[in-house]
C-alpha cells in the first residue's frame, strides 16, 4: 500500500521531510505493530490476535488486530493505518491552517488493552505521522489507566518513559508528561483518566515543544521556561517516535507479571467496569484520534476498537473514605511527579 502523493524531494533543509519519508514511517509503524502483537501474545499465553485488513475508498487502509478472551486480555487491539486524500479534516485545519489546499497523508500505530483482572491496568498507545504539502509532524503518546494502583507500578512506567525521552533531550519528558496530564483530562468530571505517561503533537523540530491549546497550563509554562530548542530534524524525531513505541513492552510487561495472578472479587470487578466508563467518555468526547478517524471516513470498527467489551455507569458514585477506591481518586487521579516518586 503506497501513497499517490510525493514527499518533499530535498533532505538538505532540516525543516523538510526526506523524499522517502512516507515509506519509511509506514514500514516502521507496521514493524511496531508486529513486534507488539508478538510480545503480547507471549505475555498472555492463550489469546491470539485476529487480523482484518481494510481499505479506505478515498485512499489508504490498514490492519486491525484484536485479541479477545485471553488469559490476561479480556479484549485489546493493535491497529496500523495509512490514509491519504485531498480533503483535510476540520480538526487539522484548526491547528495548522497553513496545510489548507494540500493533499494529506497520515499513518500510525495505535493500541488499547483492557485486561480482565482489575489489578492489571488498561494501557493506551498511539504514535503517528502526518504530512500535508510543506507541513509535517510526529505525534502520539502512551498512558496508563490503573483501577487498583500500586506506586511501584506507576513509578516504573514513568521512569521507563523518562529514560527513553532523556536519550533525546532532557526537556522532552517533563514537557510531554505535563502535556499528557493535560490531554487525558475529563473536564466534565474534573479528573484525569489515569496516571498519564507522555503525550506530544505537531512536533516538526521547530519552536517550543508544547503545541497544545492551553497556553497558560503547566505544560505550556514549562515549555516557555525552556524556550525554543535548537531545530531538530526529521530524522531525530523519527528516531524518537520509534524509541517511544519500543519502550511500551519494557514499561508495561513487568506490571502484568506482578499483578496477573492477584485474586479479586466481584467488588473489584464492578469498580473496574465503572471506571471503564471514564475511558468510554474520554474516547467519544475528547480523543483526537477518534475524531480524526471519523472525520476522514476511517473504518468505524477499527476506530472504536479502543472501547472496552464490558462497562457500566452508576449514578452519583462516591468511594467510601479510606478504601483503595478512594485512594485512587485522592492520589492517582491527580497529576503527580511519578518519575521522582519515593519507592520503598
Amino acid at each position: 500500500m503506497t501513497s499517490s502523493f510525493v514527499s518533499p524531494a530535498t533532505t538538505s533543509n532540516p525543516a523538510t521531510a526526506p523524499q522517502d519519508s512516507r515509506e519509511r514511517v509506514s514500514q516502521a509503524f507496521k514493524q511496531l505493530q508486529d513486534s507488539i502483537c508478538r510480545q503480547l501474545e507471549t505475555l498472555d499465553g492463550a489469546g491470539t490476535f485476529q487480523e482484518d485488513q481494510w481499505e479506505r475508498p478515498e485512499g489508504g487502509g490498514g490492519r486491525s488486530r484484536v485479541i479477545k478472551q485471553g488469559d490476561i486480555f479480556e479484549q485489546g487491539g493493535v491497529n496500523f493505518s495509512e490514509v491519504w486524500g485531498q480533503n483535510l479534516p476540520p480538526s487539522i485545519l484548526v491547528q495548522r491552517p497553513e496545510a489548507a489546499g494540500h493533499g494529506f497523508y497520515a499513518t500510525g500505530t495505535s493500541m488499547v488493552l483492557h485486561p480482565r483482572n482489575p489489578y492489571v491496568p488498561t494501557v493506551h498507545l498511539n504514535y503517528r505521522y502526518f504530512e500535508a504539502g510543506p507541513v509535517w509532524w510526529f505525534g502520539g503518546g502512551i498512558d496508563l489507566t490503573p483501577y487498583y494502583p500500586f506506586e511501584e507500578d506507576v513509578v516504573h512506567f514513568h521512569r521507563t518513559l523518562k529514560e527513553t525521552c532523556d536519550r533525546y533531550h532532557e526537556a522532552y519528558y517533563p514537557t510531554f508528561k505535563r502535556w499528557c496530564d493535560e490531554y487525558f483530562y475529563l473536564k466534565h468530571r474534573q479528573e484525569t483518566r489515569g496516571v498519564g505517561g507522555i503525550f506530544f503533537d505537531y512536533q516538526d523540530g521547530r519552536g517550543e515543544l508544547y503545541r497544545g491549546p492551553d497556553t497558560n497550563g503547566p505544560a505550556a509554562q514549562h515549555s516557555q521556561q525552556i524556550g525554543e530548542l535548537p531545530q531538530r530534524d526529521w530524522e531525530s524525531l523519527f528516531s524518537f517516535a520509534q524509541a517511544c513505541g519500543n519502550a511500551f513492552v519494557p514499561a508495561y510487561s513487568p506490571i502484568i507479571e506482578k499483578r496477573r495472578s492477584t485474586e479479586y472479587s466481584d467488588h473489584e470487578r464492578q469498580f473496574q467496569l465503572y471506571r471503564r466508563g471514564r475511558y468510554v467518555e474520554f474516547n467519544l468526547v475528547y480523543d483526537r484520534g477518534t475524531i480524526f478517524g471519523l472525520q476522514t471516513n476511517g473504518r468505524t470498527e477499527s476506530i472504536l476498537m479502543s472501547l472496552p467489551p464490558m462497562v457500566r455507569w452508576e449514578y452519583g458514585y462516591t468511594p467510601e473514605p479510606g478504601t483503595p477506591e478512594a485512594r485512587l481518586y485522592d492520589i492517582f487521579l491527580k497529576p503527580q511527579d511519578w518519575a521522582n516518586w519515593p519507592t520503598p
